[in-house]
């Protein structure tokens, strides 16, 4: 069976990508290019499914914002 998730893709200041999966929370994975690293987070993903993490149902992506705050 097939399912869908959505994956934020950050780049750390080392210049490695970054992903987490937010409706399976705990489920992060790291790559130094984008290719290596959807294959990684596809792995991180049947893992994480394997190991019994529950999906949190009901998040739809909607979009990214970036906030500046004063620190």
């Amino acid at each position: 069976m097939a399912r869908e998730f959505s994956v934020v893709i950050e780049r750390d200041s080392e210049g490695y990508y970054v992903a987490s999966v937010p409706a399976l929370p705990g489920c992060h994975t790291q790559a130094k290019s984008l290719d290596d690293l959807v294959n990684r987070v596809r792995e991180a993903i049947e893992v994480c499914l394997e190991a019994g993490v529950e999906p949190v149902e009901g998040l739809d992506f909607v979009g990214v914002q970036r906030i500046i705050v004063a620190a």
